[in-house]
């Protein structure tokens, strides 16, 4: 299901999310090189949405994204991830860029997670594990 979708009319860049219900997550699928205002909408976007629809789980897949990735690493670290655990964020797996083959992801930023960050150089490992973390959480619901 399609929750928001913004597209750069200048570029055609895009952060579009969604709710895959058969898997239980939500999806954030970025494409072609996305501004710092950009990358912070998108990350708006999605705690606007979590909100909403609720889960546990977050599949980030940036294999399609070019140049650098989200400038403010500082509003992600004070700001966002504590809003999003706060949500119920549990798990979030992060497809890296195919152009770059990696991240530039501080240690800093994922020693003090309050949710589970798997970092991954292709969707279907991601989707793999996020699968997995879902029979976790299905498991702990059942009691």
């Amino acid at each position: 299901m399609l929750l928001t979708s913004t597209i750069d009319p200048r570029d055609q860049s895009s952060c579009v999310l969604t709710y895959e219900e058969v898997n239980h997550w939500l999806r954030a699928t970025w494409r072609g090189y996305v501004d710092p205002m950009e990358a912070m909408q998108g990350a708006e976007a999605y705690l606007r949405h979590a909100a909403h629809t609720p889960s546990p789980l977050l599949l980030n897949d940036n294999s399609r994204l070019r140049g650098p990735w989200f400038d403010s690493l500082d509003w992600l670290a004070e700001v966002w991830m504590p809003e999003a655990a706060r949500l119920g964020l549990r798990y979030v797996a992060h497809v890296v860029q195919s152009d770059r083959h990696s991240d530039i992801i501080p240690p800093r930023l994922t020693t003090a997670l309050p949710f589970e960050l798997q970092i991954f150089q292709n969707l279907d490992d991601a989707q793999h594990w996020l699968r997995r973390c879902w029979q976790v959480v299905a498991a702990e619901k059942m009691g």
